[in-house]
Formats: structure tokens, C-alpha cells, sequence
């Protein structure tokens, strides 16, 4: 933090941020939207239904590693853009300092298809999506056997429980994530100069060879921190809006 600060000032802290933000609406419909209607399918009860007939672990699992799958597709093009952009370490704007590689989204966005052609933008996507189809599964399962247990049977999870619940859902899920989330950033600006790796597989095992196996844990203290309150406030807005609207 105080490297990032003193080279590239309080703006360093907000690289990538306009593409999220532009994102995060659509990504997380796609996740919420296609885990309810998978739930809805499975079990042929709605959200309100669910808290007298709750549905099975396992339904909950498929359901989520189902939204999970398909929303690695929706969020890979942006999260390749937030961290192309997020890794530029060029210092404050000063007379004659060399210019970033990258002048905005945009730019990022149009010098990757130039460069690297249509699927230059799917780069890291396999591992976005093994990162992301068991992980979101362990998320959803998470939140709701801690709702369970701290809700009567039939009654609604309090505002209290709810974002209990979905902060530690969400420590869990990047827990299980952090390693494949390493490797698909490595993947990712690995086509800044030259493929580096083979695939995910390759990208693992030089990992592993090069820096041990605390590599796959780096930055799980600052995912975790991040996750609490961001999935926390997430799940009071699904169920509020879903009670809201159902």
C-alpha cells in the first residue's frame, strides 16, 4: 500500500475501477439470475417457498456452480481489462516520464483485439471459469447452511443473519478461490510481451517449480478483508429485492 501510494500516488488505488463498476450489474444478475431460475428448476419452489421447503445441499451446489460457469464468460473480457490496467505501475505524470501502455479502458480494450485478436480478450477465461464454477457452488452453500442455522425453521433470515452469513460466504468462496485466482492473473498478463505458459496447467506447475507453494496464497488476507463486507451488503440486497418483489 505505501509503495502503491508513493509511486503512483491515491490514484494507483483505483486503476480498473470504471470497468467493474460498468460490469458489476450485469455479472451479478447473470449469477443471481441463473442461480434462483437453476433452484427454480430444480426444485419447483420460489424464493418464498424456500424457507418452509428448503432445498436440498446438493440442488443449491448445482444451481450455483451452474451460475458460476456461466458468468466466468460474462465477467472474463472485464476482469482481463481490470487487471491489465490494475498492473501498470507507472508512477504519478511527470514532464518527459514515459506514457502507460494502456491510456484508459477503452484503449486497453481496442489494443488487446489489435493485438492479440478476439480471443486475446478471453485470456485467463479457463481458469476465471474452474476458478469460478466450484467456488460460487461452495459460496451459495455456505450462506445458506449459516442462514439455517441461525433462523427458526420457516421463518426468514434476519437483516442481522443475512449479513452474517453472506460476509463469511464470501471469505469462504475466495478462500477456495485464491489459488486458481493467482494463476488466472498470471495467465493473464502473459500476453503483454509473449504466452508464457502453455495453458493452466503449465502456468501451475512453473509456478509451483519457481516460487513454492505459498504462491498460491498471495493476496488471500486482502481477498478476505474485501469479501466480508462487499458480500455481506450483496446478499441483503438479493433478499431484500426478492422479498420486495416476489
Amino acid at each position: 500500500m505505501v509503495k502503491t501510494y508513493r509511486h503512483e500516488s491515491l490514484l494507483g488505488f483505483f486503476k480498473g475501477m470504471s470497468f467493474p463498476i460498468v460490469s458489476i450489474a450485469v455479472v451479478n444478475s447473470v449469477l443471481f439470475g441463473v442461480y434462483s431460475n437453476t433452484l427454480l428448476a430444480l426444485t419447483a419452489t420460489s424464493h418464498q417457498q424456500r424457507r418452509a421447503q428448503p432445498p436440498s445441499y446438493m440442488h443449491i451446489f448445482v444451481a450455483g456452480c451452474t451460475s458460476g460457469f456461466l458468468q466466468a464468460y460474462c465477467l472474463a473480457p472485464f476482469d482481463l481489462i481490470k487487471v491489465r490496467l490494475q498492473n501498470q505501475t507507472e508512477p504519478r505524470a511527470k514532464p518527459g516520464s514515459p506514457q502507460p501502455r494502456y491510456r484508459g479502458p477503452v484503449h486497453c480494450a481496442a489494443s488487446i483485439f489489435q493485438e492479440e485478436g478476439p480471443r486475446g480478450l478471453f485470456r485467463g477465461a479457463w481458469a476465471l471459469t474452474l476458478r469460478d464454477t466450484p467456488t460460487v457452488g461452495i459460496y451459495f452453500i455456505t450462506y445458506e447452511c449459516l442462514c439455517r442455522q441461525s433462523t427458526p425453521e420457516g421463518q426468514n433470515p434476519s437483516s442481522a443473519t443475512v449479513l452474517v452469513a453472506g460476509g463469511f460466504a464470501g471469505i469462504t468462496s475466495w478462500v477456495a478461490a485464491t489459488p486458481l485466482d493467482v494463476i488466472k492473473a498470471r495467465m493473464q498478463m502473459a500476453g503483454l510481451k509473449q504466452r508464457a505458459y502453455q495453458g493452466v496447467l503449465d502456468c501451475i506447475v512453473s509456478s509451483a517449480r519457481q516460487e513454492g507453494l505459498g504462491v498460491f496464497f498471495r493476496g488471500l488476507t486482502i481477498n478476505s478483508a474485501r469479501a466480508f463486507p462487499v458480500n455481506a451488503v450483496t446478499f441483503l440486497s438479493y433478499e431484500y429485492l426478492l422479498r420486495l418483489w416476489g
